[in-house]
């Protein structure tokens, strides 16, 4: 009896002194700052804003604009049809690629594994070594949430595995008015997947729409361990009418999005993904209320809105990552 004591002790005694002893050197690693630097991902336009631009023609504009490269859509009415993605995804990305501009992520529609456009999108994408892919939205039908988010999380979990059977990445994507809006929703299920192959595309729009005053830092703090992707906008509250108060989507910074303490902590966190860059909010006579271009003869109008979106992007980048 007095050797097990004495041995009990011992453990305890050994056990609180390397405690002590490691607790110094964590804190003081806690207190050390991050080494600052540029920031390595690629800033992407999303292609969604001038559809009627060719391959080639969308990464010329993007070009001159300054990016770096395209968030292409390979959905319907988009950039690449999904029923024609095994023809038509290759001649688009080397079309953009020809120009000097990378396609680092592609938007879809796809939110299960057996839609019959999910292996020719991923099998293709996995060959272009497109390394990011948004899916689709799936939605509350307010009948019974439960099971209407366990459907939902088990397509996201065959979809994440089809996936990662091309060696495509997927970022899911916060919106507001689907399923992982809140975020809170779809982490439940991410959490159990395998974080080389699932994560998040975040939005910081609609993580402040949805959250309001703070619960846009605690969605951003949720997923920066998995951050893939990020989607880049702006907005604030209006009060329209009869309708009420509206999100009226406006140019970067001139909204109520905290960019620059929500980039701060994607430089703290690590982050070095694609920063894809959407623009829409109308411009009158310009581009519709999605701020989609109303002809091509307006895609310049909406390039050269672009591209002063995209200078207040790099600007608020540069000054997260760099302290410029």
């Amino acid at each position: 009896m007095r050797k097990q004591v004495s041995r009990r002790k011992f453990l305890q005694v050994s056990s609180a002194a390397v405690w002590a002893a490691a607790a110094p050197v964590a804190a003081h690693a806690e207190a050390l700052p991050r080494a600052r630097g540029p920031f390595r991902g690629t800033f992407c336009l999303f292609s969604k804003a001038v559809p009627q631009l060719s391959w080639q023609e969308l990464a010329q504009s993007a070009k001159r604009a300054g990016f770096g490269g395209i968030d292409l859509t390979v959905r319907g009415a988009g950039h690449v049809l999904p029923q024609r993605v095994v023809e038509d995804l290759p001649r688009a990305v080397a079309a953009i690629r020809a120009e000097g501009l990378d396609v680092p992520m592609i938007t879809t529609e796809l939110v299960a594994a057996d839609d019959p456009t999910a292996v020719p999108i991923l099998s293709t994408a996995g060959k272009l070594s497109i390394p990011f892919l948004k899916p689709g939205y799936a939605h509350y039908k307010f009948v019974d949430v439960r099971k209407e988010l366990e459907k939902a999380s088990n397509q996201l979990r065959g979809l994440v595995a089809l996936a990662q059977k091309f060696g495509v990445q997927v970022g899911y994507h916060n919106h507001s008015g689907y399923i992982g809006a809140p975020i809170w929703d779809v982490a439940r299920v991410i959490d159990t997947l395998d974080p080389k192959w699932a994560g998040y595309y975040f939005d910081l729009l609609h993580a402040t729409a949805e959250g309001g005053g703070a619960g846009w830092k605690i969605a951003a703090n949720l997923v920066m361990p998995r951050l893939k992707m990020l989607a880049a906008k702006d907005f604030y509250w209006e009060k329209k009418g009869a309708a009420g108060w509206q999100e009226t989507v406006c140019p970067l910074g001139e909204g109520m999005c905290h960019y620059k303490e929500f980039l701060r902590m994607a430089a703290s966190g690590g982050f070095h993904g694609p920063i894809s860059l959407h623009l829409e909010y109308q411009i009158p006579g310009v581009s519709d209320e999605q701020g989609i271009a109303l002809s091509r003869e307006k895609d310049v109008e909406v390039m050269a809105a672009a591209q002063r979106d995209l200078d207040t992007l790099k600007s608020l980048v540069r000054e997260a990552y760099e302290g410029a």
